[in-house]
């Protein structure tokens, strides 16, 4: 079994990161199952308005994220340091405090998602399909939540691949019941939220029970006292997370905003089936963060620099890779991956040809900024990380997808998001030679 403690050269690295990219692709997976369903059993209305009520639900969802990452960032620094009885003292703290912020979340959120959804443009048919499939996966917020954080934790825990196979069980259950549910039994948009509400409760229950009995990975479910200075360390760590999908979420209303208003529905429908694919890919981005993230955490807090020093450059090289490999596989996918969503609309696979054929350059810089962020909340460098999301997330896409349009159009939409990552690149680049000094990397 690989160890935090261990020495990483590249294949060490490979297998122990390797089911967090797995577990967030599946994980990703479950927003394309049901667009895939709902798009070719339900229509083209029903397909837009779960892209337009999606990025809401991942609004909430994302708080399990922060806890994750920015808890388990502080868990394997104070396991490193050698305290485990108050790293699963923190641990609980942040599993108890989520499931009770996921219920909160679930009411607020079925009670404003009518006005919330008005407000951003959706009206008529596609008003009441918003709705509709939205208060039926907020039921399953509190499971949702939990499954995020679990996600981030299990390498933590030095269990990355029981997390990789709870999370696989999670996927399958979506897909069999989504073609249950709507292929086969014709139950519409409410059969694909059904389906993803319940695979959510999979990912998010399973890894409650185990960490709730005697296990053998480094974390268990204890009492604990509330420690408010621990809260703060986690939040001030996961805020980069936190940012980065809020902001994303943030910036995918203003593009469908903006894609209503210069292509109708078709641009929206168009920008899901790029989301679909965009979701998938920096999963591996975002798994592999994840996964090297307690190993960096660990070796940082145990003051073994030259491992730190060795992580980071064999990272950079495996981010690189990647960055290859997705550029062409967008290219090779782009037309195949079109034609299973909106092949049945000629005009519509047209312009979602396009937009991939511009779209898919992001894929080469995207990973490096996520990479630099999750970097320094292994570190414990919240600010820094918070920074390089926010910027990424949020201020140079919301600033290119308000300019870019004017310039070019609909092409100016898709050109913002490849311009956005390389500033970002460029922005997370920087931080990493002003801060090689004081972590001593």
């Amino acid at each position: 079994m690989i160890q935090l403690s261990d020495h990483f050269n590249y294949r060490r690295l490979f297998q122990f990161t390797f089911p967090s990219v797995i577990m967030l692709v599946f994980t990703s997976i479950y927003g394309v199952v049901d667009g895939f369903f709902v798009s070719n059993y339900v229509g083209k209305t029903a397909f837009t308005a779960v892209n337009f009520i999606m990025p809401i639900l991942l609004i909430l969802g994302c708080i399990g994220f922060m806890f994750g990452t920015g808890g388990g960032a502080l868990i394997a620094l104070t396991i490193g340091k050698g305290d485990r009885e108050k790293a699963n003292r923190i641990f609980s703290m942040l599993v108890y405090i989520s499931l009770a912020g996921g219920v909160f979340l679930a009411v607020l959120g079925i009670m404003s998602l009518r006005s919330i959804s008005f407000f951003l443009g959706a009206e008529g048919r596609m008003l009441e399909d918003c709705v509709t499939y939205g208060r039926i996966i907020l039921l399953a917020i509190p499971a949702y939540i939990l499954q995020y954080q679990f996600q981030c934790l299990f390498a933590t825990a030095e269990k990355p691949k029981l997390g990789l196979y709870i999370t696989v069980a999670a996927g399958l259950t979506n897909v069999i019941l989504d073609a249950l549910f709507v292929a086969a039994f014709s139950w519409g948009l409410e059969g694909a939220a059904a389906a993803t509400a319940l695979s959510q409760c999979v990912g998010g229950i399973l890894p409650l029970i185990y960490f709730a009995r005697k296990n053998s990975s480094l974390l268990r479910l204890t009492k604990f006292e509330f420690d408010g200075r621990a809260l703060l360390k986690v939040c001030a760590n996961g805020s980069s997370e936190l940012m980065s999908n809020i902001s994303s979420s943030i910036v995918s209303m203003l593009y469908n905003i903006q894609l209503l208003k210069y292509a109708g529905e078709d641009g929206v429908a168009a920008y899901g089936v790029l989301m679909y694919v965009n979701m998938i890919f920096l999963a591996a981005y975002i798994g592999f963060s994840v996964g090297v993230s307690p190993v960096i955490g660990y070796h940082y807090g145990a003051g073994n620099y030259a491992e730190l020093k060795g992580l980071l450059k064999k990272s950079l090289v495996i981010i690189s890779v990647i960055a290859c490999l997705m550029f062409g596989a967008s290219k090779v996918l782009a037309n195949p991956l079109s034609v299973m969503f909106v092949g049945y609309d000629k005009g519509l696979l047209g312009m979602t040809l396009h937009a991939f054929s511009i779209f898919a350059f992001s894929f080469l810089f995207a990973g490096f900024a996520i990479f630099a962020s999750s970097f320094f909340t292994a570190l414990n460098d919240g600010l820094v990380s918070a920074l390089i999301s926010f910027l990424r997330a949020l201020v140079f896409q919301l600033a290119a997808v308000l300019l870019l349009p004017f310039i070019w159009g609909v092409d100016g939409i898709w050109f913002s998001i490849v311009a956005a990552e390389v500033m970002a690149v460029i922005v997370a680049g920087l931080f990493l030679l002003g801060k090689r000094r004081k972590y001593h990397y």
